[in-house]
């Protein structure tokens, strides 16, 4: 099985190894029965990294993920790297890639599995069948820009600061996506902001206006500001498709879409780079949920959000749609039948850990793959 999908695995800290180690247990599956192979390597990140090397990630880790394919991630994180300065946080690998592989466009899908609409704290009418998309810009806004810092002001006080900027170039390539998905799915895109207060709310609502107009007149296009938007999350969620917006209210919008589906521990993202001439683009792929230092090594995570994760890889990198639909009802019939992890577990159902979760998603690609 000659392969040329090239896959760079970075498992990380905390629950990280252990909900990777499923979904290479999936790999190997998919090898078997699906006669499909990639060429995956293995590295360190985070705080696994500053142990061994002294850094959140190496030189030589940057230089692999830029030439994979596509990068699968885990987490990173511990109270253990805490004392560690500002630069040394283990949350600087996943920023330093971003950076380096111009991964600009980070996707978060919130979708209500029928098995799991009890395990919102919304009310069923609610959140029954959501599946909306945020597109958040990934590496500009308030967490890049420039000046940032700290200051010791001259009365002695210090003072913290960090710049919201947005050029029309990063606004655009965002909204394309959120567009480009869009015609996918329902057609509609709510651009969110606050034109109301911000130079660059404003800017960006200007850009992404004029860009439907010159390139997606087909696709609908509303406006909302970032508060209305977290309330009307919560208020009625089904009235959105594809969200787009900056990167510190994607950040805070997108955790708050995650409950809204019952865990953290369900949920998959997508972080995409600029297609270049050859159609190649760099992305990375990793669940919402952190590292979970708590129950990490006791065999307690919930591995599908990985899993889940690893389906959008294949759909978004390898165009292997059918295989990620695959996955993606596997875990559905999984929890159908009433298993669970402890994050998901409801009344009737029987609480598994990650091993025994990973094995039922394997078993039920077996009966959907006959």
């Amino acid at each position: 099985m000659a392969s040329n999908k090239n896959l760079l695995m970075l498992p990380g800290d905390g629950v990280g190894p252990e909900v990777m180690h499923e979904v290479k247990r999936l790999i190997d599956w998919m090898a078997r029965r699906r006669h499909v192979s990639f060429n995956i390597s293995e590295d360190l990140v985070g705080g696994a990294a500053i142990d061994a090397r002294g850094t959140p990630i190496s030189k030589d880790t940057v230089a692999a993920a830029k030439a994979a394919d596509a990068v699968l991630f885990g987490s990173v994180g511990g109270p253990q790297w805490d004392r560690l300065g500002f630069d040394m946080r283990p949350e600087i690998s996943i920023l330093t890639l971003r950076r380096e592989l111009g991964l600009f466009a980070n996707l978060r899908p919130a979708i209500v599995l029928e098995p799991l609409v009890s395990a919102s704290t919304l009310k069923p009418d609610v959140v029954r069948g959501l599946d909306l998309m945020i597109v958040r810009e990934a590496t500009g806004g308030i967490y890049f820009g420039e000046p940032r810092g700290i200051e010791t002001l001259p009365d002695g006080q210090q003072r913290g600061f960090n710049t919201e900027s947005y050029t029309t170039h990063e606004i655009e390539r965002v909204a394309r996506v959120a567009f480009d998905l869009a015609r996918k799915r329902q057609n509609r895109v709510c651009s969110v902001e606050k034109a109301n207060v911000m130079e660059s709310g404003l800017l960006w609502r200007q850009v992404v206006t004029a860009l439907r107009e010159r390139e997606y007149p087909d696709v609908g296009l509303s406006h909302m500001y970032a508060d209305n938007c977290a309330m009307q999350l919560v208020r009625n969620p089904r009235q959105f498709d594809v969200i787009v917006t900056g990167n510190l209210f994607g950040d805070l919008l997108s955790d708050l879409a995650s409950m809204l589906t019952g865990s953290l521990g369900m949920l998959p993202s997508a972080t995409l780079g600029a297609v270049d001439a050859s159609g190649r683009r760099h992305a990375l792929y990793e669940p919402i949920h952190g590292s979970a230092p708590d129950i990490a090594g006791k065999g307690l995570a919930n591995p599908l959000a990985q899993i889940l994760s690893f389906a959008m890889l294949l759909r978004f990198s390898f165009d292997m749609n059918e295989d990620a639909t695959m996955i993606e009802r596997a875990c559905t019939n999984v929890l159908a039948s009433g298993l669970r992890t402890a994050d998901v577990m409801a009344a009737g159902c029987a609480k598994v850990g990650t091993q025994v979760m990973g094995e039922a998603v394997i078993r039920e690609m077996e009966k959907l793959a006959t």
